[in-house]
């Protein structure tokens, strides 16, 4: 069973992550468990759930949230998520990056926890330039899939310098990132120099290793044990980081999946494994970003 479960979990993550059509998707899985009936109930499984309770409340008396727009640079906005303590003075700020998925509920559900830790947080719709995130999760993955990355990569640096000045801000400037947010994370912090303060990734591909000697802000990996998509390339990765003296701390969360801290995924979501990366990461951007 276990054996069955780990291949459809890679099927499922070469549909979303390798482009692949849904209607061959379905005919693999129920090639693996013998019906289409089946094969439907173990993709919802696999799929984070639009409809899973979140963990926090977005009316919750301690934070105050809003969904607005900011500016990314002459005469360009983009749309994000932001939430923050209620009396928060002088705090870090803490940029959430979401997953292909783009801007969901999930993410700005994220987004209220890193504020409930302290942190004032900005969740961007990379998806702006397109119109922004879609209810249908599918087409969210085929814009993302056709997104300028550069672009999108300047955007974020772009985020760094406007959240920085924001009033109340310490100036200090935090980025988490999921899947593709976990990828855009190395890449910003390969591109924003030391405007970065800290990065978090959660399971994101790397980039060249060569590019690990302009990395400047201290970096916090998190890697799944059954993740060989990923491990390809954050192995080289990390080790690049070390051999060029940089402040970085890898941590692989052993016989967990790809996605483990998506608490919306039934099939993928691990507790202990992701109550432990959180602690981790809270008290990573605590380190780095008070003061």
């Amino acid at each position: 069973m276990s054996d069955m479960r780990d291949r459809a979990i890679q099927l499922y993550d070469a549909f979303t992550h390798e482009h692949r059509d849904r209607r061959t998707l379905l005919r693999e899985m129920v090639g693996l468990v013998g019906s289409v009936a089946a094969a439907e109930v173990l993709i919802a499984g696999i799929a984070a759930s639009p409809a899973a309770a979140s963990i926090t409340q977005p009316d919750d008396p301690a934070l105050v949230t809003r969904t607005g727009t900011y500016a990314v640079g002459p005469g360009k906005q983009l749309t994000g998520y932001f939430a923050a303590p209620k009396d928060a003075k002088h705090a870090g700020v803490v940029i959430v990056v979401h997953e292909n998925r783009g801007l969901n509920a999930h993410i700005q559900d994220v987004a209220r926890r890193v504020a409930l830790a302290g942190f004032s947080v900005i969740a961007p719709d990379f998806l702006s330039d397109q119109g922004g995130t879609p209810a249908d999760e599918n087409v969210a993955r085929e814009m993302i899939g056709k997104a300028d990355l550069a672009a999108i990569i300047g955007e974020a640096v772009a985020t760094i310098g406007a959240m920085s000045a924001q009033p109340g801000a310490n100036g200090k400037v935090g980025i988490i990132g999921f899947c593709w947010g976990g990828a855009l994370v190395n890449r910003v912090a390969v591109a924003a120099g030391n405007a970065l303060a800290a990065g978090v990734a959660y399971y994101g591909p790397a980039p060249d290793p060569a590019e690990a000697g302009v990395v400047a802000a201290p970096l916090l990996l998190h890697y799944a044990g059954k993740d060989a998509r990923v491990a390809a390339t954050g192995e080289p990765w990390v080790a690049a980081l070390k051999a060029a003296g940089k402040d970085v701390a890898a941590y692989t969360y052993d016989g967990v999946d790809h996605a483990f801290n998506n608490d919306t995924s039934a099939e993928r979501y691990n507790k202990p494994a992701a109550d432990l990366a959180w602690e981790r990461t809270i008290a990573f951007l605590h380190r780095h970003l008070d003061g």
